[in-house]
């Protein structure tokens, strides 16, 4: 398993190219949306989501998959309890277009907040104390509070997050982001990303080795 750092999404062709024996790739931030056109196929769930995370490679063909998917649906599920009925995604992202299928997958209603305006989206000033009272899951899709910048967080109001809440950041480098920290202190429940890596990283795994 190796690293290949590109300075642009066309070079992801040379890459595979000049590696004949490649399976596949993972694509991490900020590719999962724009090496979709760069891809020969793409997979329903994949297509659906709009974003990719793993690409298969077999007889000089790509297609694409979103194992983030698997990922987090298994990590997410065991901790949703009856009040989790309305989420918050942070981030408008690759990631958070998995994150929102799944939600959506598990009956969960979800606002996207974004500092990008879009419609229906929220801006982080609209998340008020009341907005948090009613959507009792918040889930960071953006890389605020990721090593070596760990002492920023999304501007939420988090003193008004309370034992009924679940707060997952995909981040999981630092294992607790001040995201993570500043829910706990409130007594919310909190996840971090490493099962869901793991997870995908399992999914993608088999994918390859089909």
């Amino acid at each position: 398993y190796e690293l290949f750092p590109i300075k642009e999404i066309a070079s992801v062709r040379e890459v595979i190219a000049s590696n004949a024996g490649l399976a596949g790739l993972n694509v991490t931030i900020p590719y999962k949306e724009a090496v979709m056109p760069f891809l020969d196929g793409i997979d329903a769930v994949a297509a659906q989501v709009g974003a990719v995370n793993c690409i298969s490679i077999m007889d000089g063909k790509t297609r694409a998959y979103n194992t983030d998917v698997i990922g987090f649906e298994k990590s997410l599920l065991p901790l949703l309890q009856p009040q989790h009925t309305h989420a918050l995604v942070l981030g408008s992202g690759g990631a958070s277009k998995a994150v929102l299928y799944v939600l959506a997958k598990l009956g969960v209603t979800a606002k996207v907040v974004s500092r990008q305006p879009a419609p229906g989206n929220l801006a982080y000033t609209d998340v008020t104390p009341e907005l948090i009272a009613k959507y009792t899951v918040i889930i960071n899709t953006t890389p605020l509070g990721m090593y070596p910048n760990v002492g920023v967080c999304p501007p939420i109001p988090y003193e008004a997050l309370g034992s009924r809440h679940l707060l997952y950041d995909l981040i999981y480098n630092p294992p607790i982001t001040k995201f993570l920290a500043m829910g706990m202190a409130q007594g919310a429940q909190i996840k971090n990303g490493q099962e869901m890596l793991e997870l995908q990283a399992e999914a993608s795994w088999e994918i390859w080795n089909r």
